[in-house]
């Protein structure tokens, strides 16, 4: 699975590297992304990833150390937890430690190697159902409580935008601009604040909801009990007993995003368009989040076919008769 091979100004293996312990090299690594303002989520996945390294390998150890065999048992760690782990989710974790390893590699702690993603074959991506949409997004009974009410809301915000878990929950009710139809992101993946259209039902939505929330402009859009932020953890939470109590068995709240771009897609949107939407640099990421099922590519597929533009010119011939 891996091998050695050159990486720009990397150190080569006759190298003197510089004796700091993995912790040391951590710190650096994080003090150097701190510095360019890396978002926040982002920084505490490499501290979470770097904490599930430390059970393989021990920050106290000099960085150096680091093999392709240690690679190996960081892999063998998750398989042992969880047998029925898929690769797609060590793969998340080796991306990010990867390049923690690799800062270690251009700064001369550690020596040049390889570290490849783990193979895998890729599933057709799951989304909720329209269905499933349908009674998520119900109105609540008019005899709900607020912590429901407000459930509620944020799903509907979530299938109508597609945002991030992070982003939502960072939401203060002045970024929503009801004059303009406009949403202000400013907690985003790559700190870049931009706007995204406000569509005319998740308007009144949000309308009707602020009307039983009340709250000043700097307030947060979806607050926990006490008025602050919700945790990544509550959120979770929330969805997963709001949807249960609907029937919906599915609780991702990333699921939300791809079911947003699945939606946008099939109902004729633009892929650059949802680029900018999902604010995404790159089409590569765009691409992971848009499950066409078997039934998305047959809509309207007899329209589109090239051969079906066509069809006068080939049943228009006379039968054809074979030697």
């Amino acid at each position: 699975m891996y091998g050695s091979r050159g990486r720009g100004n990397l150190i080569t293996m006759n190298s003197e590297l510089e004796d700091l312990t993995l912790e040391e090299v951590f710190n650096k690594f994080i003090a150097e992304k701190k510095a360019i303002n890396l978002a926040e989520e982002t920084i505490e996945t490499y501290e979470s990833v770097f904490n599930n390294f430390k059970q393989v390998y021990s920050s106290e150890k000099l960085c150096s150390g680091i093999t392709h065999n240690t690679i190996n048992e960081f892999i063998n760690y998750f398989q042992e937890r969880n047998a029925k782990i898929k690769a797609v989710s060590i793969n998340t974790q080796l991306r990010h430690l990867r390049a923690i390893l690799y800062y270690a590699m251009n700064m001369g702690y550690l020596q040049n190697f390889s570290i490849k993603m783990m193979n895998y074959q890729k599933e057709e991506k799951d989304i909720y159902s329209e269905a499933e949409q349908r009674r998520l997004t119900a109105a609540p009974n008019k005899k709900c409580n607020f912590a429901e009410f407000r459930n509620w809301a944020m799903v509907c915000y979530f299938l109508g935008t597609g945002n991030r878990l992070n982003t939502v929950r960072n939401l203060k009710i002045g970024d929503i601009d009801f004059d303009n139809d406009e949403i202000v992101l400013k907690k985003v993946k790559n700190n870049k604040s931009y706007r995204i259209p406000l569509s005319p039902l998740l308007k009144e939505i949000l309308q009707e909801y602020l009307k039983h929330r009340k709250g000043q402009l700097d307030d947060y859009l979806f607050p926990n009990q006490y008025g602050g932020p919700m945790t990544r953890n509550t959120i979770t939470t929330a969805i997963y007993r709001y949807n249960h109590s609907r029937g919906v068995m599915k609780t991702s709240t990333h699921l939300f995003r791809h079911t947003y771009a699945t939606n946008y897609i099939n109902n004729g949107g633009n892929v650059l368009k949802l680029q900018k939407l999902l604010g995404h640099s790159s089409m590569a990421m765009v691409k992971e989040y848009v499950s066409l099922s078997s039934k998305d590519l047959a809509k309207d597929y007899d329209k589109l076919n090239p051969l079906e533009s066509l069809r006068e010119n080939v049943l228009g011939r006379k039968a054809i008769k074979m030697n």
